[in-house]
């Protein structure tokens, strides 16, 4: 353990990342300097115009537009999405509703509802429930 306290700083992708924004649509100053755990949490606070602006219409990350899409990461590349998207794309994209979104969708609900029943599973082996099988 250090006796003093040193400044944690992070490379600007990990801060784009825990920010949510796709990095090379950041500003250069961004994208070439280290950020400080307090630097993040001033722009998570009180994010300047250009982190509202990219939040708001993108390009945002693939981690984002599965999430704006409701699939996988993994779902995006099986549909042929592998760049980032601006929200007006995301929202032609679920205007347009292609057969693979729909299936991801799909899959993606299964999923869900599969997580959902083993942690209630889970729970109720925890809790000396009834046995299942």
């Amino acid at each position: 353990m250090k006796s003093q306290q040193s400044t944690q700083t992070m490379k600007p992708a990990t801060a784009a990342k825990k920010l949510g924004v796709y990095l090379p649509a950041t500003p250069a100053s961004f994208q070439e300097g280290v950020v400080t755990r307090a630097e993040l949490s001033e722009l998570q606070a009180n994010p300047p115009e250009w982190l509202r602006e990219l939040r708001n219409t993108g390009p945002h990350p693939r981690p984002v537009v599965a999430a704006k899409l409701g699939v996988s990461i993994a779902g995006l590349a099986r549909g042929g999405v592998t760049e980032a998207l601006t929200t007006e794309q995301i929202e032609a994209l679920k205007q347009e509703r292609p057969e693979w979104l729909e299936k991801e969708r799909a899959t993606q609900a299964e999923v869900r509802k599969e997580t959902v029943r083993l942690k209630n599973l889970k729970k109720e082996k925890a809790e000396g429930g009834p046995e299942h099988g």
